[in-house]
């Protein structure tokens, strides 16, 4: 019998950590932070569900952090076992896991100084030397090819076609006279992307947990450069500052290489365009590096210069960062996090929400929660303020959403990847979604295709194979 069971990501979009138990052992698929409100950010820090000790090993589909971030920390708990990757997310794990723990440190540090936490001394979540110690602990695979866990488990990565490295992962469990197939989607992303490979879809599998960020949206179909240019021209037009908030890894690097492109038709003027992130920048660089995942149409493959706009400029010192915020020419500034939740965006929205000509343009999901799901919904919840590092802000900036920038695939898009499986799974159990869009996308599903629909719970343990 093999026992599934969620510890994250059953009824949102963060902390995907998920137990496989199979022949007495136990395998991590996941091992990601809680991110958003603090109520959600508390759950890091509670006691994890089985012991450190207890894990044979750990399978991660791709780097973002709410399926990798709580790999420190259970490292510095005591875990020393394998983790299981593909190259690309090996490259990428080492600067977004480096970047969180220093993030961490100057969070504790300055709470110990300030004395406004209400623990004290205030500790970081996991430091530099516990990621040091979980990234000696990187398998790092190619994906396609049969990993032996054991005598009777198997697993292979497949592309998801989400981020640079990001996998499903298709485990093969021997039950004595048969073998069957059990696939975990990671974040599934879509055939529209300009720089990444679409995900791959599967021969075959038994049962499938598979993510439904997006279960209850349908991105729009036309033309993402036309929409781009629009909202471009429009705040350029007015003397202002285009302000995208983008996942460091992934988002930066489509919304950098479509504002080329757009140069490239003359669709709008050669402005500036900064990408102030040391790790967007970083990840710039590992992209490039790994054409295995890079859409082959896009003609930069292997080479930097192409993939830039007229204008591009790497920010990486604070200095610099700080002068940019000032600066009130026209210009574009993208910059992490992707929902508001830290980092150096929220320093440019503070300093240019209040302005009218200034547009700030979501290039993501927003999870719920987060100061991006606020500003989203700021407009139609009668909201004209943002508090932003203890101070109001009034809202005054033009807001936008550009739903076709995402990395997820909507509903559609999942269906019809859903459609492409020659063998189709008799079990099917969603997970990585708020609850409404997990019962909207159940429904759709049972809707098209003769199948048992479930949603993940973090209460009930999936039993198969008995």
């Amino acid at each position: 019998m093999i026992k599934i069971q969620f510890l994250g990501a059953k009824d949102t979009v963060t902390g995907s950590r998920t137990l496989l138990r199979f022949n007495g052992k136990v395998w991590l698929i996941d091992c990601g932070l809680f991110q958003g409100p603090k109520e959600v950010r508390d759950r890091n820090w509670e006691k994890f569900d089985i012991s450190p000790h207890e894990i044979d090993g750990i399978i991660l589909t791709h780097a973002h952090l709410d399926h990798s971030g709580y790999l420190p920390r259970i490292c510095s708990q005591g875990y020393n076992g394998p983790i299981y990757m593909t190259n690309g997310t090996a490259d990428l794990l080492e600067i977004l896991l480096n970047d969180a723990a220093k993030l961490e440190e100057e969070q504790a540090n300055y709470a110990n100084r300030s004395r406004y936490s209400n623990h004290y001394p205030a500790k970081p979540l996991f430091t530099s030397r516990d990621v040091d110690k979980c990234l000696q602990l990187r398998k790092s695979e190619k994906r396609h090819e049969w990993i032996a866990l054991d005598a009777s488990l198997s697993v292979r990565f497949l592309n998801a076609g989400h981020i640079v490295g990001a996998s499903m992962a298709q485990f093969a469990v021997n039950l004595g006279s048969i073998t069957r197939l059990l696939t975990f989607s990671g974040d599934v992303g879509h055939e529209r992307s300009f720089t990444l490979r679409a995900p791959e879809p599967i021969i075959e599998t038994d049962i499938l947990v598979l993510e439904s960020t997006y279960g209850n949206r349908l991105h729009p179909r036309n033309s993402i450069l036309k929409e781009l240019a629009e909202v471009i021209n429009r705040t350029i037009g007015r003397g202002g500052v285009l302000i995208i908030p983008a996942f460091a890894v992934g988002r930066a690097q489509e919304v950098v290489y479509l504002i080329k492109l757009l140069e490239e038709k003359g669709m709008i003027a050669k402005v500036p365009v900064l990408l102030d992130s040391p790790m967007a920048n970083a990840a710039t660089n590992i992209f490039l590096n790994h054409p295995e995942d890079q859409n082959i149409d896009t003609g930069f493959l292997n080479s930097e210069m192409p993939f830039r706009p007229a204008k591009f400029e790497m920010i990486s010192s604070v200095d610099d960062s700080m002068l940019a915020c000032m600066q009130n020419d026209p210009a574009i500034v993208i910059s992490a996090s992707g929902m508001l939740s830290g980092g150096r965006i929220l320093h440019h929205v503070k300093h240019r929400i209040e302005n009218e000509k200034n547009t700030i343009l979501f290039s993501g999901f927003q999870a719920e929660g987060t100061k991006g799901r606020y500003l989203q919904e700021a407009l139609e919840n009668g909201a004209d303020t943002i508090r932003i590092h203890h101070e109001e802000k009034r809202i005054e900036a033009e807001i936008v959403t550009l739903d076709s920038l995402s990395s997820h695939g909507d509903y559609q898009d999942l269906l019809e990847w859903l459609s492409k499986i020659r063998k189709f799974p008799k079990h099917i159990i969603l997970n990585h979604g708020e609850i409404i869009a997990q019962e909207s996308f159940r429904d759709k599903i049972k809707s098209r295709f003769d199948v048992d629909v479930r949603l993940a719970s973090e209460e009930e343990i999936f039993r198969f194979w008995q």
